[in-house]
C-alpha cells in the first residue's frame, strides 16, 4: 500500500520556476500568482513527487507522511 503524503508549499520562498510542475503535473499546477499549488498528492508515484520537492530551485515544497509525520523532503539542513 502507498504512503499517503502531506504536501505544503512555502509560498515566500516559491519563485515559480514550474519544475514541479513539469515533473508532477498531476499533483502541482500554477495558481492565479504564478506560483505552484498542490492538486492531489496521491495522483503520481511517491518517487515523482519527491522528484519534484528535490528539483525545486528554492526548496519550497515540503513533503512530509501524511501518517506519521515524518518528513521525506527537505531534510532538516535544507529547510
Amino acid at each position: 500500500m502507498a504512503r499517503r503524503l502531506r504536501i505544503s508549499i512555502d509560498y515566500d520562498r516559491c519563485v515559480g520556476s514550474g519544475i514541479c510542475v513539469l515533473t508532477a503535473p498531476a499533483v502541482f499546477q500554477f495558481n492565479e500568482r504564478r506560483q505552484s499549488s498542490v492538486l492531489d498528492p496521491a495522483a503520481e508515484p511517491e518517487e515523482r513527487v519527491l522528484e519534484a520537492a528535490q528539483g525545486c530551485p528554492q526548496t519550497a515544497i515540503f513533503v512530509e507522511d501524511a501518517d506519521t509525520g515524518e518528513r521525506l523532503f527537505p531534510p532538516p539542513e535544507l529547510a
